[in-house]
């Protein structure tokens, strides 16, 4: 997050007063939109945690998601090397353009992204009919039979593999992925969950390597 010293640092008058802003989606690493914050702007993000710009075309301070409730939950915020750009990671509420789709840049899609969608498309499963779709049968058949198929998925990736059937490699390991997020979602968790254990144990072993 910006640091006193950070926001100090910003340089309104190399960009009239308006820095621009890009938002990015702090699960997906999606690029949302762009915007243009002015101090206050800035001031009133950082207090509210909703992210809110500075509207050229409305003249005002504008939250985003204050007429749509599309609100964009601050989760870091940073500054590029010439403290003149922000890059700033959020939590979305729903889709964040105007037209419905979860970008502003939209259909420009990275490959990564669409696990973040995969996991809110099987969160919004947990409570629908069994009867609609495999994913919210297996959520009514419980954590057992979710955690089985983990492990069965596991498996099957693993035989693939050792007889490098390189295309049933890819499919094993896609249900396992699949069945794996499921899980992670009957435990209220998410892959971000995860990978912030991998990145601590990541920084954990820097930190003994550099000891050495």
């Amino acid at each position: 997050m910006l640091t006193n010293e950070d926001i100090k640092a910003l340089d309104w008058e190399k960009t009239g007063g308006l820095i621009p802003a890009v938002v990015q989606d702090a699960c997906s690493g999606r690029v949302l939109m762009l915007g243009c914050m002015n101090p206050e702007a800035l001031e009133k993000t950082l207090e509210t945690k909703k992210v809110t710009f500075w509207s050229r075309t409305k003249g005002r301070l504008w939250t985003k998601g204050e007429t749509s409730g599309n609100w964009l939950h601050l989760v870091d915020i940073g500054t590029d090397c010439d403290s003149d750009a922000l890059l700033v990671l959020v939590n979305p509420d729903g889709p964040t353009c105007h037209r419905g789709t979860p970008s502003c840049f939209s259909p420009v899609e990275h490959k990564w992204n669409f696990l973040r969608d995969l996991e809110v498309l099987l969160e919004s499963r947990r409570n629908a009919d069994p009867a609609t779709s495999y994913t919210a049968s297996l959520y009514a058949r419980g954590t057992k039979r979710i955690a089985q198929k983990v492990g069965e998925e596991g498996v099957e990736t693993a035989l693939a593999a050792t007889v490098h059937d390189r295309e049933e490699l890819r499919n094993e390991a896609a249900d396992l992925v699949y069945h794996l997020l499921v899980l992670l979602a009957d435990a209220d968790l998410e892959l971000a969950d995860v990978i912030d254990v991998l990145r601590a144990r990541h920084a954990s072993r820097e930190k003994a390597a550099e000891a050495k």
